[in-house]
């Protein structure tokens, strides 16, 4: 099962910015003067800085006493953040001192209280993994953005892809294949030139990378309750892992994955920034 991770990060620094936020108009009243905030942030000195000023700023307190999480870090840390504290009912409110940040808000010392007023909310659901390793280990795991398996040798991998119990695809032979949520389908699985899912799409994203057989296949989408199965062939000669946000199973034999819709992550965007938009503009950009 899963196992909380420490709240740390590699993520890149980048010099901390002050931005006027006007014109924020409150959606509801959850959000008071009082609003009890845990800080979380990365291991980046950026992101230390970030809580100390914060904490100072706002007050804070534990995890299991907070209305709100703020994360201060990259996606990566964002990720780990969400999965750390699925059993709390606080929302979640990131704020960039990584790199990319797309799960992310831009970040700002002042008008804390008057952005989350104003925040939007979105409600993710993980995938689940469960992949069997050739010593018949058996690893379960969470992803929030996407299940991948990868070649873990030399050779292209062979993979047997079933949707529901009905196999779909005898045969594939590539580099490896993901299944990504409609929140991940514009990470890994647009660099692996899948499509980008609206948020509200209720499907997911099967991608190949680097198919080899069938030539350039282009994947599929599927429902959101399909339960997905990938059988490794030969895998003794063509070694595959399997990946669930950054949580690995070695020499997997087989791998199935399904939505989880009894796990809610609650992530808060400010106005115009949500993941709906986000998703649309980056299939302009």
């Amino acid at each position: 099962m899963y196992i909380s991770p420490k709240f740390s990060s590699t993520a890149l620094a980048f010099p901390i910015v002050s931005v006027k936020f006007t014109d924020l108009e409150p959606k509801g009243e959850w959000m008071q003067e009082r609003t009890k905030f845990c800080f979380l942030a990365s291991n980046a000195p950026v992101a230390q800085d970030a809580r100390r000023a914060l904490s100072d700023r706002y007050g804070a307190v534990d995890l299991g006493e907070a209305d709100v999480i703020v994360a201060l870090g990259g996606d990566g840390f964002m990720l780990q953040t969400l999965h750390g504290t699925q059993n709390i009912p606080a929302p979640v409110y990131g704020m960039n001192c990584g790199t990319i940040g797309f799960l992310m808000n831009e970040y700002s010392e002042v008008a804390l209280i008057e952005r989350l007023q104003a925040a939007q909310e979105e409600v993710i659901h993980p995938l689940r993994m469960r992949a069997i390793a050739a010593d018949g280990t058996v690893t379960e795991a969470l992803a929030i953005n996407e299940v991948s398996l990868l070649r873990a040798g030399s050779q292209a991998a062979k993979l047997r892809i079933s949707v529901d119990g009905k196999v779909r695809l005898e045969e594939l032979v590539c580099d490896g294949a993901l299944l990504a949520t409609p929140a991940g389908s514009t990470a890994y699985n647009y660099s692996a030139h899948g499509p980008i899912l609206p948020i509200g799409s209720d499907v997911l994203a099967l991608t190949a990378m680097s198919a080899f057989r069938p030539r350039r296949w282009r994947g599929a989408l599927l429902p959101m309750a399909a339960k997905v199965r990938f059988d490794v062939l030969e895998s003794g000669k063509r070694p595959v892992m399997a990946d669930a946000d950054s949580r690995s199973s070695q020499l997997v034999v087989s791998v199935e994955i399904e939505s989880e819709p009894s796990i809610s992550h609650r992530i808060l965007f400010d106005p115009g920034h949500g993941l709906e938009e986000r998703l649309i503009s980056e299939q302009f950009t």
